[in-house]
């Protein structure tokens, strides 16, 4: 009770001080994001051209622009995961003119390569972009033709049914990694050197399953060149109303979404990572933006700055379990 009213008095003398010092305080802050910005902005995305990432990115930059009047770039600079893209930032003038637009492979990346950053402390976020969905999808030629059905084969196959992923630390390879945790399997995971190539083997039976992207997938699905066994998302997606979730398919309680974020360095000043918050809220609730992203299997999702700082730390704790089951270790 005594540590209550300690923290509760210290709070009150806190709140004080702000009310005595509140103009000043608010014209210090402002003055970081006066006439800001006026020159040229930089969005690095740390993947080719086409992801998620690079997507959003470029959805979003046309409405900025007509807002802040300035030129606003997407730099790709693909490679290890993200790692040379997301360094470019965390080593940028923290002036908010250079932005990192990434994927969930923010908070993976650690777990599988020694990168020459600190995920929490080098990056202060700016707002979550994106969540889209992962299809689990297997062979038309597959004896399991549902959750339950793969989950029952592989129980009793240890060891001996496969599952792709676009690369070790890449978003599909985690979230095969939470399904397999999930469903307590004992299966091979299969690295292929991008999301084209983990598909094609599953179209040709090379590989059981893999957790691909909505937007990479969902046609292969229509064509009926693969088979959807379940969305990895806590609801259905309405552009494939008709598919189940794994959840509600043979796995309940399972949840795995795609995200994305934007990332300032961690120095920028609050003011500007601030106004960047509010210009990207502003971009994502045009109609234009919503349309065409739900068109993709992607839907818009603003968060504040400390909402998406406390999902990268819930985030990487889940990762850190699923690596250590896996046996992975940085490289």
């Amino acid at each position: 009770m005594s540590i209550l009213r300690s923290s509760i008095s210290a709070i009150s003398i806190i709140a004080a001080c702000l009310s005595l010092t509140g103009p000043a305080f608010s014209a210090q802050t402002g003055d970081a994001a006066a006439g800001f910005p006026s020159r040229p902005v930089r969005i690095v995305v740390p993947f080719t051209p086409g992801g998620q990432p690079d997507i959003f990115t470029r959805l979003i930059i046309p409405q900025m622009v007509k807002s802040l009047k300035q030129q606003i770039i997407v730099d790709n600079r693909p490679g290890a995961g993200g790692m040379i893209g997301s360094r470019i930032v965390a080593e940028a003038t923290p002036d908010g003119y250079t932005l990192l637009s990434i994927s969930g492979a923010h908070s993976i990346g650690p777990f599988v390569r020694k990168v020459p950053y600190d995920t929490q402390r080098d990056f202060a976020g700016v707002t979550r972009s994106y969540n889209a969905a992962y299809l689990l999808v297997a062979p038309m030629s597959f004896g399991a033709k549902s959750v339950k059905e793969l989950i029952d084969l592989a129980k009793s196959k240890p060891g001996q049914l496969n599952f792709a992923s676009a690369g070790t630390g890449s978003g599909t390879h985690f979230a095969g990694e939470m399904f397999k945790h999930s469903a307590k399997i004992d299966v091979v995971h299969v690295p292929y050197r991008g999301i084209p190539e983990s598909l094609n083997d599953i179209i040709a039976g090379r590989v059981q399953f893999f957790m691909a992207p909505l937007g990479s997938s969902a046609n292969l699905v229509r064509d009926g060149r693969i088979r959807a066994l379940g969305v990895s998302t806590a609801k259905r997606i309405p552009v494939i109303s008709d598919i189940p979730t794994i959840a509600e398919s043979g796995l309940p309680g399972f949840a795995w979404d795609s995200w994305g974020a934007i990332f300032a360095p961690s120095k920028t000043p609050r003011a500007i990572v601030d106004l960047w918050n509010r210009e990207m809220h502003r971009a994502m609730e045009a109609q234009e933006v919503q349309k065409r992203l739900r068109a993709i299997g992607m839907e818009a999702a603003p968060s504040t700055p400390q909402a998406l700082d406390a999902m990268v730390k819930e985030q990487m704790a889940i990762v850190a379990t699923l690596a250590k089951a896996a046996g992975l270790k940085p490289q």
